[in-house]
């Protein structure tokens, strides 16, 4: 049985390391904060050379911090994808803010510049732009809009701690950045976990504040906040996976190449093939924008005949996942916000999208040889 995301053979590969740091946890009797927290946020200042780093409970909290560091108020509107997962957006309303959703690029499957500028009105007060499946959108662009329109910039890369726009590491966009340490992203720890990046002395003090009950002495609370922290054998976890972080990411890099390989000769090979069997039908990996390395949080590709080619990763037993099979406007939860125009490349994107096995110990050989087979 191949797995998705072959988290068990990562802890055997680094088992003597996560049990000495768990058992250091256990013994210290330090479960919440502590040095092994502090740790872990200097080590992930120093990877992405950002100033301040608040670790919190998970991802969405790390985005509900985030909306709530930066003002946002009941009404406000707040451009996001309307591809990826539905945090951003199901963040901004929780906190009665109003979600526009912005289209993607057809290739890369990136929030669109141009899109996000054309949404920009009276009440928009921010952006959430999503590093989707692994790499950036163009932040030169986005940041300059932001600019231009007094808009403040949440860059959410919960899929993509550790990839590089232009040689600047990722989580050191926005004007704050977030980031999930849940267990399937590429730096993942053994529950829910996230943080908080930004360079700005004041809204740390102010994420530190929302993460804590809004206090920074005990019994003393100047706001209503939250309890969001990560614990301290999370925090263990991940400082182990980060002393072989490059590694991974290199790993993760030569599967998606041979991954790449493979289907750029299968498509060659397909254009003159019957379509009547679709097997002419192109399956095209998300496009890598210059600039841009990837961690390939996850290997997506977009197929023209997605049901052909899910049998057929189903035949040959392997296993793939659907991110996203709806852009987020068609989204129940959704239905009564106003949309003033049809996302056609979010739509057709969902229509197309299958993700494959990938992290630093998918065996992409094996799951090439199989495909051979069915293709």
């Amino acid at each position: 049985m191949i797995p998705f995301i072959n988290v068990r053979a990562q802890r055997e590969a680094y088992k003597s390391e996560f049990l000495k740091a768990e058992q250091d946890v256990l013994d210290s009797g330090c479960y919440i904060g502590g040095p092994v927290v502090q740790g872990l946020e200097a080590e992930l200042a120093a990877f992405t050379g950002t100033k301040h780093i608040v670790t919190c409970g998970s991802g969405t909290d790390a985005l509900t911090i985030a909306l709530m560091a930066l003002g946002i108020e009941p009404g406000d509107e707040v451009i996001v994808p309307d591809f990826t997962f539905i945090a951003p957006a199901e963040c901004v309303m929780r906190l009665g803010g109003i979600p526009k959703f912005a289209d993607i690029d057809s290739e890369t499957l990136q929030i669109s510049p141009e899109e996000i500028e054309a949404l920009v009105g009276e009440k928009t007060r921010g952006i959430i732009a999503v590093n989707l499946f692994g790499q950036c959108p163009d932040y030169k662009i986005i940041k300059e809009t932001a600019h231009r329109h007094g808009l403040w910039l949440i860059e959410d890369s919960a899929q993509a701690f550790g990839a590089t726009q232009n040689g600047a590491h990722a989580c050191t966009f926005g004007d704050i950045s977030i980031t999930s340490f849940y267990p399937a992203k590429p730096l993942g720890c053994y529950g829910d976990g996230g943080a908080l990046f930004t360079q700005n002395d004041e809204l740390a003090k102010k994420i530190r504040l929302i993460a804590n009950h809004g206090s920074n002495t005990r019994y003393v609370h100047e706001i209503c906040g939250l309890n969001s922290r990560l614990d301290a054998i999370q925090a263990a976890v991940l400082r182990v996976k980060l002393r072989h972080f490059k590694d991974e990411l290199n790993t993760r890099r030569e599967n998606a190449r041979k991954y790449d390989v493979f289907f750029a000769e299968r498509n060659n090979a397909a254009k003159g093939a019957n379509d009547a069997n679709d097997n002419g039908a192109k399956i095209v990996p998300q496009k890598i924008a210059s600039g841009n390395t990837s961690t390939y949080a996850q290997y997506t590709v977009l197929a023209d005949n997605s049901e052909s080619f899910i049998k057929q990763l189903d035949n040959a037993g392997i296993p793939h996942c659907i991110h996203y099979p709806a852009p987020l406007h068609e989204q129940p939860c959704f239905k009564e916000l106003v949309q003033d125009k049809v996302n056609t490349n979010a739509v057709e994107a969902s229509k197309k999208v299958v993700s494959l096995p990938m992290c630093a110990f998918t065996d992409v050989d094996e799951i090439i040889a199989r495909l051979k087979k069915e293709m």
